[in-house]
């Protein structure tokens, strides 16, 4: 299932896809806008017609499944290596290996390349990474030496995957099934959540917290954190991620 959109209309079609389909999408430059495609099924289909006036629908060959792994390519990040595990890392980056399995991102999305590049300016400490949806970015935390290093989600697959993933790697990772806007968040120097402008907007840092990046939201989003100014902002393809330090 494909719609094709102006460009000028590229980002709130992002944001729709994003509520219609949580788990991933595919996007495609075309001469005349972007083109935001789905594997779905008949119910799918239906959400894709109601969201946009324009789509395009066509039955797709055995193996659909498996091909997934052609949209997961590896990225270089500083001195970090993100990818999955049927690529092999260059030598002399630190890599983190991620198998998505059923959750969400083996780190190419634009958010997570964000927030990686705002890690790599801080200096390893305590941290919470909030969502953490396959490990990636809790994980490359622990290889830039932060610790210790929690991470939180209420996706029971997803800490499932961060687990295994962990392993893989080599690193040590606390897990904690918890709705992490619900309550204060624990002591912890430094706060990552790659999750939506509306969910910033709900954190509750500890007073201990120094820092928080955050994203998952569009460049034309700007959230705003109680007690925190906005210090660095990093845009990529139409997504934003900020940069927070405690005011004084």
């Amino acid at each position: 299932m494909a719609a094709v959109v102006p460009a000028e209309r590229a980002e709130a079609a992002r944001a729709l896809m994003i509520e219609l389909f949580p788990e991933g999408f595919e996007e495609r430059d075309l001469a005349d806008g972007v083109e935001l495609a789905a594997y779905t099924d008949a119910g799918g289909e239906e959400r894709v017609w109601a969201a946009f006036s324009t789509v395009s629908s066509a039955r797709v060959d055995d193996g659909w499944d498996k091909r997934w792994r052609d949209f997961h390519r590896p990225i270089e990040v500083g001195r970090l290596w993100v990818g999955p595990p049927w690529e092999t890392p260059p030598a002399g980056l630190e890599a983190v290996v991620i198998d998505p399995g059923r959750a969400f991102g083996t780190g190419g999305h634009a958010t997570t390349r964000l927030c990686l590049e705002l890690l790599l300016e801080l200096q390893p400490s305590s941290l919470v990474d909030v969502g953490c949806g396959s490990g990636v970015i809790a994980i490359a935390a622990a290889r830039l030496g932060f610790a210790p290093v929690l991470a939180v989600d209420h996706d029971p697959a997803a800490l499932e995957a961060t687990s295994r993933n962990a392993l893989a790697n080599g690193v040590e990772l606390e897990l904690s099934s918890a709705d992490a806007l619900v309550g204060a968040l624990p002591p912890v120097d430094v706060i990552v959540a790659n999750i939506s402008e509306s969910s910033i907007r709900q954190l509750r840092p500890d007073a201990a917290t120094g820092a928080v990046i955050a994203s998952g939201y569009l460049e034309s989003e700007r959230p705003a954190l109680a007690g925190f100014d906005a210090v660095e902002r990093r845009v990529l393809q139409g997504w934003a991620a900020d940069l927070f330090r405690r005011a004084e």
